[in-house]
Protein backbone atom coordinates (compact mmCIF):
# COMPACT_ATOMS: atom_id res chain seq x y z
CA UNK A 1 0.00 0.00 0.00
CA UNK A 2 2.93 2.40 0.75
CA UNK A 3 4.28 1.40 -2.38
CA UNK A 4 1.14 2.42 -4.08
CA UNK A 5 0.91 5.49 -2.06
CA UNK A 6 4.39 6.64 -3.09
CA UNK A 7 3.78 6.02 -6.74
CA UNK A 8 0.84 8.07 -6.89
CA UNK A 9 2.48 11.00 -5.20
CA UNK A 10 4.95 11.05 -7.85
CA UNK A 11 3.17 10.25 -10.92
CA UNK A 12 1.12 13.33 -8.98
CA UNK A 13 3.97 15.88 -9.01
CA UNK A 14 4.69 14.68 -13.03
CA UNK A 15 1.62 15.92 -13.67
CA UNK A 16 1.61 19.06 -11.92
CA UNK A 17 5.31 19.54 -13.75
CA UNK A 18 3.72 19.13 -17.02
CA UNK A 19 0.79 21.73 -16.08
CA UNK A 20 3.34 24.33 -14.95
CA UNK A 21 5.31 23.92 -18.01
CA UNK A 22 2.22 24.05 -20.41
CA UNK A 23 0.89 26.88 -18.25
CA UNK A 24 3.84 29.04 -18.69
CA UNK A 25 2.53 29.19 -22.38
CA UNK A 26 0.32 32.23 -22.77
CA UNK A 27 -1.28 33.99 -26.10
CA UNK A 28 -0.14 37.17 -24.36
CA UNK A 29 3.47 36.28 -23.44
CA UNK A 30 5.04 39.05 -25.96
CA UNK A 31 2.08 41.63 -25.75
CA UNK A 32 4.36 44.21 -23.80
CA UNK A 33 7.92 42.91 -24.81
CA UNK A 34 7.22 42.97 -29.05
CA UNK A 35 3.54 44.41 -29.78
CA UNK A 36 4.18 44.21 -33.57
CA UNK A 37 5.23 40.44 -33.38
CA UNK A 38 1.81 39.11 -35.13
CA UNK A 39 1.49 41.99 -37.97
CA UNK A 40 5.30 41.16 -38.73
CA UNK A 41 5.21 37.35 -39.12
CA UNK A 42 1.60 37.71 -40.77
CA UNK A 43 3.00 40.37 -43.37
CA UNK A 44 5.80 37.87 -44.16
CA UNK A 45 4.30 35.08 -44.54
CA UNK A 46 1.36 36.54 -47.01
CA UNK A 47 4.19 37.69 -48.95
CA UNK A 48 5.86 34.56 -49.61
CA UNK A 49 2.65 32.36 -50.23
CA UNK A 50 2.13 35.52 -52.67
CA UNK A 51 5.15 34.55 -54.34
CA UNK A 52 4.67 30.79 -53.79
CA UNK A 53 1.42 29.63 -53.42
CA UNK A 54 3.23 25.78 -52.01
CA UNK A 55 5.28 27.51 -49.40
CA UNK A 56 1.90 28.11 -47.01
CA UNK A 57 2.07 24.00 -46.91
CA UNK A 58 6.11 24.07 -46.28
CA UNK A 59 5.87 26.53 -42.88
CA UNK A 60 2.72 24.14 -41.91
CA UNK A 61 4.46 20.59 -42.33
CA UNK A 62 8.05 22.23 -40.78
CA UNK A 63 6.04 23.20 -37.66
CA UNK A 64 4.80 19.60 -37.56
CA UNK A 65 8.09 18.38 -38.45
CA UNK A 66 9.64 20.31 -35.37
CA UNK A 67 7.16 19.73 -33.32
CA UNK A 68 7.17 15.96 -33.18
CA UNK A 69 10.97 15.77 -32.69
CA UNK A 70 11.48 16.56 -29.19
CA UNK A 71 9.02 18.36 -28.88
CA UNK A 72 8.15 22.48 -30.27
CA UNK A 73 11.94 23.85 -29.57
CA UNK A 74 13.08 25.20 -33.28
CA UNK A 75 15.37 22.05 -33.42
CA UNK A 76 14.51 21.70 -37.18
CA UNK A 77 15.49 24.95 -37.77
CA UNK A 78 19.48 24.53 -36.59
CA UNK A 79 22.23 23.45 -39.27
CA UNK A 80 24.18 20.63 -39.02
CA UNK A 81 27.50 21.67 -37.39
CA UNK A 82 31.13 19.45 -37.09
CA UNK A 83 29.80 18.44 -33.61
CA UNK A 84 26.21 17.89 -34.70
CA UNK A 85 23.82 16.07 -37.09
CA UNK A 86 20.68 17.88 -37.18
CA UNK A 87 17.55 17.24 -38.27
CA UNK A 88 17.04 18.60 -41.55
CA UNK A 89 19.03 15.84 -43.14
CA UNK A 90 17.11 12.81 -41.71
CA UNK A 91 15.39 11.18 -44.27
CA UNK A 92 11.45 12.97 -43.70
CA UNK A 93 13.39 16.54 -44.07
CA UNK A 94 15.85 15.65 -47.00
CA UNK A 95 15.32 17.01 -50.05
CA UNK A 96 12.02 17.97 -48.78
CA UNK A 97 11.29 20.38 -45.64
CA UNK A 98 11.41 24.05 -46.86
CA UNK A 99 10.76 27.17 -45.89
CA UNK A 100 13.68 28.27 -43.94
CA UNK A 101 15.12 31.20 -45.41
CA UNK A 102 11.32 32.35 -44.58
CA UNK A 103 11.82 31.86 -41.03
CA UNK A 104 15.35 33.49 -41.49
CA UNK A 105 13.63 36.29 -43.51
CA UNK A 106 10.98 36.90 -40.23
CA UNK A 107 13.35 36.36 -37.61
CA UNK A 108 15.56 38.81 -39.06
CA UNK A 109 12.28 41.57 -39.46
CA UNK A 110 11.39 40.76 -35.30
CA UNK A 111 15.01 41.17 -34.29
CA UNK A 112 14.76 44.90 -35.80
CA UNK A 113 11.66 45.34 -33.58
CA UNK A 114 12.50 43.69 -30.81
CA UNK A 115 16.19 42.27 -30.60
CA UNK A 116 16.76 39.31 -28.31
CA UNK A 117 13.09 38.61 -27.16
CA UNK A 118 11.21 36.27 -29.29
CA UNK A 119 12.17 33.05 -30.04
CA UNK A 120 12.45 30.90 -33.12
CA UNK A 121 10.04 27.96 -31.91
CA UNK A 122 7.36 30.30 -31.39
CA UNK A 123 7.78 32.14 -35.26
CA UNK A 124 7.08 28.83 -36.48
CA UNK A 125 3.96 28.54 -34.65
CA UNK A 126 3.00 32.00 -35.60
CA UNK A 127 4.02 31.07 -39.18
CA UNK A 128 2.28 27.84 -39.42
CA UNK A 129 -1.00 29.31 -37.96
CA UNK A 130 -0.95 32.22 -40.73
CA UNK A 131 0.14 29.84 -43.34
CA UNK A 132 -3.50 27.93 -42.72
CA UNK A 133 -5.25 31.13 -42.45
CA UNK A 134 -3.77 33.16 -45.51
CA UNK A 135 -4.95 29.68 -47.82
CA UNK A 136 -8.65 29.73 -46.41
CA UNK A 137 -8.24 28.04 -43.37
CA UNK A 138 -9.22 28.39 -39.36
CA UNK A 139 -7.41 30.96 -36.94
CA UNK A 140 -6.25 30.31 -33.57
CA UNK A 141 -5.16 31.78 -30.70
CA UNK A 142 -0.96 30.49 -30.94
CA UNK A 143 0.29 30.18 -27.24
CA UNK A 144 3.21 31.39 -26.99
CA UNK A 145 6.66 31.53 -24.54
CA UNK A 146 8.98 28.54 -26.21
CA UNK A 147 12.73 29.23 -26.11
CA UNK A 148 15.00 27.67 -28.15
CA UNK A 149 16.84 24.33 -28.32
CA UNK A 150 20.36 24.31 -28.18
CA UNK A 151 20.87 20.75 -29.97
CA UNK A 152 18.80 18.84 -32.74
CA UNK A 153 18.75 15.30 -33.41
CA UNK A 154 19.09 13.37 -36.66
CA UNK A 155 18.25 9.85 -35.19
CA UNK A 156 15.25 11.73 -33.21
CA UNK A 157 13.76 12.68 -36.54
CA UNK A 158 14.64 9.87 -38.37
CA UNK A 159 12.63 7.54 -35.47
CA UNK A 160 9.61 10.37 -34.57
CA UNK A 161 8.23 11.90 -37.66
CA UNK A 162 5.73 8.94 -39.03
CA UNK A 163 6.97 7.95 -42.48
CA UNK A 164 4.59 7.91 -45.53
CA UNK A 165 4.43 4.08 -45.21
CA UNK A 166 3.14 3.79 -42.01
CA UNK A 167 -0.01 1.97 -41.63
CA UNK A 168 -3.08 3.43 -39.19
CA UNK A 169 -1.92 1.61 -35.84
CA UNK A 170 1.84 2.78 -36.34
CA UNK A 171 0.07 6.52 -36.27
CA UNK A 172 -2.40 6.17 -33.86
CA UNK A 173 0.05 4.87 -31.82
CA UNK A 174 2.79 7.77 -32.16
CA UNK A 175 0.53 10.49 -31.79
CA UNK A 176 -1.10 8.74 -28.74
CA UNK A 177 2.78 8.93 -27.34
CA UNK A 178 2.92 12.53 -28.17
CA UNK A 179 -1.07 13.07 -26.09
CA UNK A 180 -2.72 13.79 -29.55
CA UNK A 181 -5.69 11.63 -29.95
CA UNK A 182 -7.29 9.69 -32.94
CA UNK A 183 -8.97 12.85 -34.09
CA UNK A 184 -6.40 15.22 -33.82
CA UNK A 185 -4.67 12.60 -35.57
CA UNK A 186 -7.45 12.93 -38.43
CA UNK A 187 -7.65 16.17 -38.26
CA UNK A 188 -4.04 17.41 -38.05
CA UNK A 189 -3.66 14.85 -41.65
CA UNK A 190 -6.60 16.89 -42.91
CA UNK A 191 -3.73 19.93 -44.02
CA UNK A 192 -2.76 17.65 -46.62
CA UNK A 193 -5.38 19.72 -48.14
CA UNK A 194 -2.46 21.61 -49.29
CA UNK A 195 0.99 20.37 -50.45
CA UNK A 196 2.80 18.17 -52.52
CA UNK A 197 4.23 15.06 -51.72
CA UNK A 198 7.90 13.80 -53.67
CA UNK A 199 7.62 10.97 -55.53
CA UNK A 200 9.94 9.21 -53.60
CA UNK A 201 7.26 9.32 -51.08
CA UNK A 202 3.94 7.64 -52.59
CA UNK A 203 5.53 5.69 -55.51
CA UNK A 204 4.62 2.10 -53.77
CA UNK A 205 1.29 3.29 -53.20
CA UNK A 206 0.89 4.22 -56.83
CA UNK A 207 2.46 1.19 -58.06
CA UNK A 208 2.31 -1.81 -55.81
CA UNK A 209 -1.25 -1.01 -53.93
CA UNK A 210 -4.90 -2.20 -54.89
CA UNK A 211 -6.62 0.45 -52.47
CA UNK A 212 -6.06 3.45 -54.96
CA UNK A 213 -8.10 4.75 -57.95
CA UNK A 214 -6.69 3.72 -61.26
CA UNK A 215 -7.13 6.65 -63.22
CA UNK A 216 -5.30 8.78 -60.05
CA UNK A 217 -2.14 5.60 -60.03
CA UNK A 218 -1.89 6.16 -63.90
CA UNK A 219 -2.06 9.98 -64.03
CA UNK A 220 1.08 9.92 -61.40
CA UNK A 221 2.62 7.06 -62.37
CA UNK A 222 3.14 9.29 -65.80
CA UNK A 223 5.37 12.05 -63.76
CA UNK A 224 6.92 9.34 -60.91
CA UNK A 225 9.05 6.26 -62.89
CA UNK A 226 8.90 2.75 -61.06
CA UNK A 227 12.70 2.66 -60.86
CA UNK A 228 14.15 3.83 -57.20
CA UNK A 229 16.50 6.83 -57.79
CA UNK A 230 14.38 8.25 -61.09
CA UNK A 231 12.49 10.99 -60.66
CA UNK A 232 12.47 10.95 -57.12
CA UNK A 233 11.99 14.66 -56.34
CA UNK A 234 9.04 15.00 -59.19
CA UNK A 235 6.08 16.58 -56.93
CA UNK A 236 2.33 15.69 -57.06
CA UNK A 237 -0.04 18.14 -55.46
CA UNK A 238 -1.55 16.15 -52.33
CA UNK A 239 -5.12 17.45 -53.00
CA UNK A 240 -5.90 17.13 -56.35
CA UNK A 241 -8.67 19.50 -56.48
CA UNK A 242 -7.62 22.34 -54.23
CA UNK A 243 -3.93 22.25 -53.58
CA UNK A 244 -3.64 25.40 -52.59
CA UNK A 245 -6.58 25.76 -50.87
CA UNK A 246 -7.11 24.77 -47.32
CA UNK A 247 -10.65 23.33 -47.14
CA UNK A 248 -11.78 19.77 -46.72
CA UNK A 249 -11.90 18.02 -50.25
CA UNK A 250 -8.97 16.02 -48.61
CA UNK A 251 -11.27 13.89 -47.19
CA UNK A 252 -13.62 13.52 -50.10
CA UNK A 253 -10.72 12.29 -51.95
CA UNK A 254 -10.24 9.30 -49.50
CA UNK A 255 -13.31 8.04 -50.16
CA UNK A 256 -12.96 7.51 -53.67
CA UNK A 257 -9.33 5.97 -52.52
CA UNK A 258 -7.67 9.07 -54.17
CA UNK A 259 -5.15 9.97 -51.21
CA UNK A 260 -1.72 10.26 -52.61
CA UNK A 261 0.46 8.73 -49.75
CA UNK A 262 -0.33 5.46 -48.29
CA UNK A 263 -0.77 6.72 -44.68
CA UNK A 264 -3.29 9.43 -45.77
CA UNK A 265 -5.50 6.33 -47.50
CA UNK A 266 -5.14 4.55 -44.31
CA UNK A 267 -7.25 6.41 -42.74
CA UNK A 268 -9.86 4.83 -44.43
CA UNK A 269 -9.34 1.57 -43.09
CA UNK A 270 -10.83 1.72 -39.34
CA UNK A 271 -14.72 2.11 -38.34
CA UNK A 272 -13.01 4.68 -35.86
CA UNK A 273 -11.20 6.73 -38.17
CA UNK A 274 -13.96 6.31 -41.02
CA UNK A 275 -16.60 7.79 -39.11
CA UNK A 276 -14.42 10.94 -38.52
CA UNK A 277 -13.54 11.13 -42.11
CA UNK A 278 -17.08 10.64 -43.15
CA UNK A 279 -18.44 13.58 -40.81
CA UNK A 280 -15.29 16.12 -41.83
CA UNK A 281 -16.97 15.60 -45.52
CA UNK A 282 -20.51 16.52 -44.04
CA UNK A 283 -19.38 19.30 -41.65
CA UNK A 284 -16.46 21.18 -42.59
CA UNK A 285 -16.69 23.66 -40.00
CA UNK A 286 -16.08 20.46 -37.39
CA UNK A 287 -13.06 19.48 -39.47
CA UNK A 288 -11.98 23.04 -39.52
CA UNK A 289 -12.48 23.38 -35.27
CA UNK A 290 -11.15 19.89 -34.66
CA UNK A 291 -7.89 20.94 -36.76
CA UNK A 292 -7.20 24.16 -34.57
CA UNK A 293 -7.53 22.40 -31.66
CA UNK A 294 -5.20 19.82 -32.57
CA UNK A 295 -2.87 22.35 -33.54
CA UNK A 296 -3.21 24.21 -30.29
CA UNK A 297 -2.55 20.67 -28.57
CA UNK A 298 0.49 19.92 -30.73
CA UNK A 299 1.84 23.31 -30.14
CA UNK A 300 1.96 22.06 -26.43
CA UNK A 301 4.45 19.09 -26.97
CA UNK A 302 7.21 19.66 -24.68
CA UNK A 303 8.06 23.19 -25.09
CA UNK A 304 11.28 24.86 -23.85
CA UNK A 305 10.54 27.39 -21.23
CA UNK A 306 11.54 29.62 -18.17
CA UNK A 307 15.24 29.17 -18.34
CA UNK A 308 15.58 26.58 -20.35
CA UNK A 309 17.32 26.21 -23.75
CA UNK A 310 17.97 29.95 -25.22
CA UNK A 311 16.52 32.43 -27.57
CA UNK A 312 18.31 32.32 -30.82
CA UNK A 313 20.27 35.42 -32.76
CA UNK A 314 19.72 33.09 -35.91
CA UNK A 315 17.33 30.58 -36.25
CA UNK A 316 20.21 28.69 -37.63
CA UNK A 317 22.80 28.10 -35.10
CA UNK A 318 23.05 28.61 -30.94
CA UNK A 319 24.00 31.83 -29.66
Amino acid sequence: MASNCCSWVVLLGFILGLGICNAQLSTEFYSASCPQLPHVVKFAVHSAILKEPRMGASLLRLFFHDCFVNGCDGSILLDDTPRMRGEKNAVPNKNSARGFEVIDFIKSEVERECPGVVSCADILAIAARDSVNIVGGPEWEVKLGRRDARTASLSAANNGIPPPTSNLNRLISRFNSLGLSTTDLVALSGGHTIGQARCTNFRAHIYNETNIDTSLARARQSNCPRSSGSGDNNLAPLDLRTPTYFDNAYFSNLVQNKGLLHSDQELLNDATTDSIVRGYIDDPDSFASDFARAMIKMGDIAPLTGSSGEIRVNCRRVN
